[in-house]
Formats: structure tokens, sequence, C-alpha cells
């Protein structure tokens, strides 16, 4: 798949800047976004709807994006360590957790979806996991990320439905990228077989081959790094 024009929200994490970096070497026009001004072309706060549209108002000066990536996700909020037992539910962090993982990419599609073109293939995606599966959750624990995510599933299949009626060739869809050598998992790495911690740059690739063979018929699934579909 050629993407001609792309924006990724969270541009300035490790597999924001992978992916930013790889749709560049494809010779992607790559608009990068993040809350760290400083790092990336434009700011962005998923916490905060009037610097999410006003990123989009940028973004929508050169043109439609065909490619729209929500690279951003947080497994503890203000420093609070997942959840093992219901003894840890805190209110406070779940409202974060949940604003940050679910809340925030929708605000970002309810802004970014107008930029698709009407016609002809683009895809919206966001970063989320397969702890965030309900049909998969064998384990337990993790209370704000597994919720959050799973959100965030139901988010995207419900938006995808509505793009659907509105931009009938569009993609809108989760990803799972596998275990990622970044700061979010590096806490819980002891137990990752090497095979199975990947860097950045090679996640980074395996998502966007994902990307490239998606059709309007995958709309509102999630997908693993290797193409798997992940169930609900």
């Amino acid at each position: 798949m050629i993407w001609r024009r792309a924006a990724v929200i969270g541009a300035s994490g490790g597999i924001g800047g992978a992916l930013a970096d790889a749709l560049e070497r494809r010779g992607c026009e790559t608009i990068r976004l993040s809350r760290t001004a400083a790092a990336t072309d434009h700011q962005i706060d998923l916490e905060d709807e009037s610097s999410i549209a006003n990123a989009a108002g940028q973004c929508a000066m050169g043109g439609a994006l065909d490619l729209v990536i929500v690279a951003t996700g947080v497994l503890q909020p203000d420093g609070r360590p997942p959840e093992k037992s219901w003894r840890d539910l805190d209110p406070a962090s779940l409202a974060r957790i949940f604003a940050l993982n679910a809340s925030g990419p929708a605000l970002v599609a309810k802004h970014f979806l107008p930029l698709l073109p009407r016609e002809g293939r683009a895809v919206f995606a966001a970063l989320s996991a397969r702890v965030g599966s309900i049909g998969d959750n064998r384990l337990g624990g993790w209370y704000g990320y597994r919720a959050s995510k799973a959100a965030l599933n139901m988010l995207l299949r419900t938006l995808a439905i509505e793009l659907a009626r509105k931009r009938p060739d569009a993609v809108c869809v989760g990803l799972h990228p596998g275990t990622v050598d970044t700061a979010l998992s590096r806490p819980f790495q002891r137990n990752v077989p090497t095979d199975k911690l990947f860097t950045p740059a090679d996640s980074a690739r395996s998502l966007l081959r994902v990307l490239d063979k998606l059709d309007p018929e995958d709309s509102g699934g999630c997908f693993a790094w290797d193409g798997q579909r992940i169930a609900p």
C-alpha cells in the first residue's frame, strides 16, 4: 500500500516515532503530533478536546489524510501500578486511564475521521492490546488497562459502523503491537521470551504490513502485529 499523507498521534513515543519513521521511509508525507510539541510537528493533548480540534484543523490545511494512527496509551497513570486485586481499584486512576486509552482516541476520531477522503482507501487505527479482549481474559488483574482497552475496541467498532455509511472505502481498526521494548512495558518484560519482545522499529514494520492488507470488510476489528484477528 502506498500511503500519501498520514498523521501519527503520539509520535514522540517509541512505537509512534517508529511508525512515523517507517512511513517517511516509504515516501509518505507524515505529520507527527504529540503532547510534547517541541518533539513533533504539532501539539495535541488527548485530555483536552480543544487541543485535538486545533490539531485536526492544522492537519486539514494540507488536504485529506489517508492514514491516521493513534499510537498512544498508558498502563500506569500517575505512576500507580496496574491493579492486581479489586482492593486496588481507585476511581481517580480509573477515570484517568479511561480518558487516555479510550475517550482520548475517540475524540481524535471525532475530529480526524472527517479528514479522510470521501472516496478511496483510507485507514484510522488506534493502538489497542490483546488484554482488552474480554473472551481472551483468563488471568484477571490489570483492571483499568484491560477495561479501557476493551472500551477502546467497542468505540472503534461503533465508529467503524458509522464510518462505513459516510466513507465506504475506509477502515477503522484497533492494533495490538505485541510486547514492545518501550517505557510502558519495561517493568513487565522479565518473563517475555526474547523472540516475543520487539523493538519499536520491528513492531512498526509489522503493524504497517497489517494495515497494508486490510479492506473495508475488516473495519471494526482488532488485529495483532502478525495479522491475527483478536477476539472481542
